[in-house]
């Protein structure tokens, strides 16, 4: 077992089902000989060369599109949007098309594929390089989202991606692609989609989160653990479909719960989350359910100080759970 970053996970990930799989590709802007904008493909081209490893124009449209038409012709497609900023113009592919394909054909037809993205600010990526877009595209029935936070998840939820017969929006987390290490086997091996992990456990509140945040919500439950709360720490890993039944056991062993997210506030995953606890286990909360979130701001301030106001921090987790404790 290694220990590589979030990135090489998801290459590996990307290797081995093109090895294992002749079916899979890759087709995005500059994912060829320069092996991305981050290096996620680097080396693969070498590899498995042009017919597979695919450069695409810049236009978002055209590569959910052909990916679409591939998916349904008995391939494995991987598109790269090469940031998550600039997947609006493929919008009407994903929700019109890929998305409802099942549905509108009566199970004749489907599309197995997956739309890579790096989403995510605290790079100082400013106005279209730091945006949160899991909130709209998780409104879309006929749509996965997944948004792993470690190396080991990455990988393992990837192959489950490409494998899955419906399309998977793959969410990866610019920050976490090199800040983020952990152990991965060498043993293939999947995560099933749609199942959450408690990768702290606590008896004191629950704090549910995903992507960097997930890891800015250990670092302030281990602060708050020299102050006697124990909190646990549920990763959601997928964000549709949704673990409702860890949600609901996690929060009704603590009776208390925070959502934390780096999205918007107003409309916000998070509140999808507090209606489910508040419909289904309402009456074992000893408080009310919180939030930490993004302001409602339409994107992230160049600024540095501007964006740590905009960002959820280990500090601004701790304060809301020490909040919620006092209750």
């Amino acid at each position: 077992m290694a220990e590589i970053t979030l990135l090489e996970s998801i290459r590996q990930g990307l290797d081995e089902m093109m090895a294992s799989d002749p079916r899979v590709f890759v087709f995005g802007e500059d994912v060829g000989k320069r092996g991305g904008v981050f290096r996620v493909t680097e080396g693969l081209f070498d590899k498995y060369g042009p017919n597979r490893i695919i450069d695409a124009p810049l236009a978002e449209s055209v590569i959910v599109g052909a990916a679409i038409g591939a998916a349904m012709n008995d391939t494995l497609p991987v598109a790269e949007i090469q940031f998550a900023d600039f997947i609006a113009p493929a919008f009407n592919q994903i929700v019109q098309e890929a998305a409802r394909v099942r549905y509108r054909s009566n199970g004749d037809w489907n599309v197995p594929m997956v739309i890579r993205t790096p989403y995510g600010g605290g790079i100082h990526g400013a106005l279209y390089h730091s945006q949160s877009i899991e909130a709209i595209f998780c409104h879309v029935p006929g749509l996965k989202v997944v948004a792993p936070a470690t190396p080991y998840d990455a990988k393992g939820l990837l192959k489950s991606s490409i494998e899955d017969p419906d399309p998977v929006l793959f969410l990866e987390h610019k920050k976490c692609y090199r800040l983020i290490k952990g152990d991965v086997p060498a043993e293939d091996y999947r995560i099933p989609i749609g199942k959450a992990d408690i990768k702290r456990a606590g008896r004191d509140l629950t704090v549910i989160s995903y992507g960097l945040m997930l890891h800015y919500c250990l670092e302030a439950a281990e602060e708050l653990a020299h102050e006697g709360v124990d909190a646990e720490v549920l990763d959601l890993r997928t964000l549709r479909p949704l673990d409702g039944e860890a949600i609901l056991a996690s929060v009704r062993k603590t009776s208390k719960a925070l959502i934390v997210h780096e999205d918007n506030l107003t409309g916000g995953l998070g509140g999808e989350i507090a209606a489910l606890i508040s419909q289904h286990a309402f009456e074992h909360l000893d408080g009310p359910v919180m939030r930490v979130c993004a302001p409602d701001v339409p994107a992230m301030p160049y600024s540095q100080p501007l964006e740590a106001a905009f960002m959820p921090s280990p500090a601004k987790i701790a304060d809301a759970m020490r909040e919620l404790a006092a209750y």
